[in-house]
């Protein structure tokens, strides 16, 4: 019998529009872009595996030259996304 984990959801707020094409290379997270204050805004949404990924994600948009605005966890009491445990 497999444990299963629960899967924390980020919130990546960049600056910039980023075309949602680059979700697949972000870890297929959901890509939206608004404009906050006449500028350009891309949130980022979705399940990180752990804390590895996250880094890996913020590398990326670093490596990007993208401005971070903040990075959000999902608070305990939301529910996450289930998955099975790594071996």
């Amino acid at each position: 019998m497999s444990k299963r984990q629960i899967v924390p959801v980020y919130q990546i707020t960049i600056q910039g529009a980023l075309d949602p094409e680059w979700a697949a290379w972000l870890h297929d997270l959901t890509l939206t872009s608004t404009e906050v204050d006449g500028q350009p805004v891309t949130t980022l949404h979705g399940p990180v595996a752990d804390q590895a990924a996250l880094r890996g994600i913020l590398n990326k948009l670093w490596d990007l030259n993208l401005t971070l605005i903040s990075v959000e966890r999902n608070p305990p009491s939301s529910p996450g996304t289930l998955c099975p445990d790594r071996k």
